[in-house]
């Protein structure tokens, strides 16, 4: 049996808790907190995760399998004797007309066919060290011809180096009727006797992606790229000889550039 308290005995005080109550919430009010951030942050890279390794290679493989020439794409050139010349390392989407406008506007000129005067203006231009904007280039050939377009930037008053792009139009169009434009961007750095032949030619740089990327920051700064990326893999066997027996090497990507759809076309 529980004795009752004593009439004249004063009641029993609680302890007073509000102290501990107090610094139990600071010390648990910070690890809510961290605990958030966490939260937080795993949230926001799991969906950089989704979005860069599921979303985009998902939305590129689409468009890979909407444009048909995509499909079997051959990933080097060959010169007219069947020896393996550069390496294609660049695509666009677009008409003729796009493909040209869009060169022109990043300050890429198209190159003169290559004749016998040409030639003697090459030459020309090397003695006297002055620029040829517009020096031909020499034939490579894909799907059984040369190219249909080619388009060059020269570099100072040196004639001897050159960035220069050679384009192949393929005979499939995608949805929009545009065709896909194959091509090596390669770097002209000096000029040299070829490995494979004797004749006089340039000597082009190893690293065929730093030339890959220039032409694509060229043609983003014209502000007529609807979307542009890169296809990964493109190239299984990662370097290699060209035609004049200059090295190449590359991380294996193609830059695939589409074009605006202009209502000239």
């Amino acid at each position: 049996m529980v004795d009752s308290p004593h009439p004249d005995q004063p009641a029993p005080v609680p302890p007073d808790l509000s102290t501990e109550n107090s610094a139990g919430g600071l010390v648990a009010e910070p690890v809510a907190r961290h605990r958030r951030l966490a939260t937080w942050g795993i949230t926001l890279l799991a969906s950089y995760l989704v979005i860069a390794y599921v979303v985009v290679p998902l939305l590129w493989r689409r468009y890979e399998t909407r444009h048909p020439a995509l499909t079997d794409l051959p990933n080097i050139t060959e010169t007219k004797n069947d020896i393996p010349g550069d390496p294609l390392n660049f695509a666009l989407v677009g008409t003729q007309t796009e493909v040209m406008r869009i060169l022109v506007a990043a300050k890429w000129y198209p190159s003169d066919p290559l004749t016998l005067k040409s030639c003697l203006e090459i030459a020309e231009a090397t003695v006297l060290k002055h620029p040829y904007e517009t020096a031909p280039v020499s034939n490579l050939y894909l799907w059984g011809r040369k190219q249909d377009l080619a388009f060059e930037q020269p570099v100072g008053a040196n004639p001897r180096q050159r960035h220069h792009v050679r384009f192949w139009r393929s005979e499939k169009v995608d949805a929009d009727g545009r065709p896909l434009w194959v091509g090596a961007a390669i770097f002209d750095k000096g000029v040299e006797l070829s490995h494979t032949t004797g004749q006089i030619t340039h000597k082009t740089d190893g690293d065929i992606d730093v030339e890959r990327d220039y032409l694509a920051a060229d043609l983003l700064k014209t502000g007529q790229l609807k979307q542009q990326s890169y296809i990964e893999d493109f190239h299984k066997v990662r370097e290699g000889k060209n035609g004049g027996g200059d090295r190449w090497h590359t991380d294996g990507r193609l830059s695939l550039d589409e074009i605006q759809i202009s209502s000239a076309r």
